[in-house]
């Protein structure tokens, strides 16, 4: 697995995947029925912010987008200090180690451009498999927003906001 910067052609590959996850409802507090350019927009951002892909294989042609992250400051101002990231894997690539890679590579990003701390702003509560890989990388859970997602299955759960300094 190699994670390098995201291209322009990278998305053909991505939006598939970033369509199911934001349609089944259970991780993102995004819009249902986002355009494939208005996804794109708020995925892949300028600097200061970079995007990322985790791909299998080697050359363009043979390259297989397992997930993708987004990286840059949490608040504009006196918080661009404070990194944030989020994070995408495809389905069919889960259990693959790609979020911990997408993860340790972001926190080394970020680290390098001089952010202090790396924050999430809301970590669904019930998604537990993303919770345990963020506490193993260092990740305390600072407080959670009750109620502040409405999960399809669950309904209203909270939000961890999550922490780590570099």
């Amino acid at each position: 697995m190699l994670i390098r910067e995201c291209t322009d052609a990278d998305w053909l590959s991505i939006w598939p995947f970033f369509d199911e996850i934001v349609a089944d409802g259970e991780t993102y507090a995004l819009p249902q029925g986002l355009t494939s350019q208005r996804a794109r927009d708020l995925w892949v951002q300028g600097p200061p912010w970079g995007t990322f892909v985790a791909v299998d294989g080697e050359g363009a042609d043979a390259e297989q987008v397992l997930g993708t992250a987004k990286c840059g400051p949490n608040r504009p101002g006196g918080g661009s200090h404070v990194a944030t990231a989020s994070f995408m894997v495809s389905p069919a690539a889960r259990g693959r180690g790609v979020g911990r890679a997408l993860g340790e590579h972001v926190l080394g990003w970020a680290r390098e451009r001089g952010f202090l701390a790396m924050q999430f702003n809301a970590v669904v509560e019930t998604n537990t498999a993303a919770v345990a890989l963020w506490r193993s990388l260092g990740f305390g859970i600072v407080g959670t927003v009750p109620q502040a997602f409405d999960h399809p299955e669950h309904g209203h759960v909270g939000l961890h906001v999550m922490h780590r300094f570099l």
